[in-house]
């Protein structure tokens, strides 16, 4: 409890232009879960306060042209970057400072640029695994908290996995399919997947069990629709195998184009308690409270979003009641078997969507019509 009382300039140098204040370790930082599992956290970039995203998928710390115009930000030079959903346009300015937690790291890189869709959940930084890698970083996904640590440091025990990280790179780790070793496959907090593979790995891995249906990602480069299935055999850091969901990308996939056999999402790295450090070269996975729970699967086959007074429907998967019943992207739902939405709603759980198979729910268009939908299991 010293550490507390310890003067806030008192630092400690870990690479050049990052510095971690001596209570480092007692600065955790709460983070909100959004709708679609990224986790959103305070931040500080030049005295401006924002909310940010963490995301160790991306090699680059982004920021929106809105908050660069705010922090005084200027681009001086611009390229195509390759992104989740397509090519992204970034333009290069460099930040005074950055504050998470116990970091600081002056005089660092950003890019500037606009994600089709924008950063969602009102976030206006994207941080990368450059601001990340020069320390420990430790998710309490339980908890809701992360902290930056010292490199080194391994404040829990737990199976431990080669983590690897280049200069200008992400987090790269290895997974078992179906006992196929799969690598390299990028560890990326911003992902809310849980495993997404590119179709050469899924092809390599030889299994062709469960039925395939299809879901709707975010990336920078806008949505992006895969397959996905739920596999009874995914394996970390030599622990036993479990049930996990894997999307599986088309051909020329963001994957596939990075040279990378796929991403590992906060849709996995939630059942744990995760240490990625990858000055030390391993992730360590000390298992939580829902190892052991079930896939949720959708029983609808609606991925909807809430806007505040309605559902609005962003995908409907394949081979679903719903794709039977023809429903469409952009239909919007105002209440389900009576109950208006804003009520019906709580913690962005729509609960009717994943009911038991054999319920028929009846729903409430936003144009006053109304259709019944009979739930079913079919992936």
């Amino acid at each position: 409890m010293l550490a507390l009382l310890a003067p806030v300039v008192a630092l400690t140098q870990v690479v050049p232009g990052a510095t971690l204040a001596p209570d480092t370790e007692a600065r955790w930082i709460d983070f909100q879960r959004t709708a679609y599992n990224q986790l959103r956290f305070p931040i500080e970039l030049d005295g401006h306060a924002a909310w940010a995203i963490l995301d160790t998928g991306l090699s680059d710390t982004i920021v929106t042209s809105s908050f660069a115009e705010k922090a005084g930000l200027t681009a001086a030079r611009r390229q195509r970057a390759i992104a989740i959903g397509g090519g992204v346009e970034v333009g290069w300015a460099q930040a005074k400072s950055i504050r998470l937690g116990g970091l600081t790291r002056t005089s660092a890189r950003v890019g500037i640029a606009d994600p089709k869709g924008g950063i969602r959940f009102g976030a206006d930084i994207l941080v990368g695994a450059d601001l990340l890698s020069c320390c420990a970083l430790d998710i309490d996904y339980d908890a809701k908290r992360f902290r930056i640590l010292q490199s080194g440091r391994m404040p829990f025990t737990g199976s431990t996995a080669m983590l690897r990280h280049r200069e200008r790179g992400v987090y790269q780790s290895d997974v078992s399919v179906a006992g196929k070793v799969l690598r390299p496959i990028i560890v990326d907090t911003g992902d809310g997947g849980s495993l997404t593979l590119s179709r050469a790995a899924w092809l390599s891995t030889g299994y062709r069990g469960g039925r395939v249906t299809t879901t709707l990602g975010w990336g920078m480069g806008g949505p992006v629709v895969t397959d996905t299935l739920v596999i009874p055999s995914l394996a970390l850091a030599g622990m036993a195998p479990h049930e996990a969901e894997l999307r599986i990308e088309g051909e020329g996939g963001f994957s596939a184009s990075v040279g990378a056999a796929g991403r590992l999402g906060s849709g996995l790295l939630e059942r744990y308690r995760v240490l990625l450090d990858p000055r030390a070269g391993r992730m360590v996975l000390q298992p939580g409270k829902t190892i052991a729970a079930k896939v949720p699967r959708s029983t609808s086959g609606l991925l909807i979003e809430f806007t505040g007074s309605a559902l609005r429907v962003v995908h409907v998967m394949r081979g679903s009641p719903a794709a039977a019943g023809a429903w469409q992207a952009g239909d919007t739902i105002c209440a389900a078997d009576g109950i208006a939405v804003a009520e019906d709603v709580r913690d962005g759980t729509v609960e009717w969507s994943v009911g038991p198979p054999g319920r028929t729910v009846m729903l409430k268009l936003c144009d006053g019509s109304e259709r019944s939908l009979t739930l079913a299991d079919f992936y």
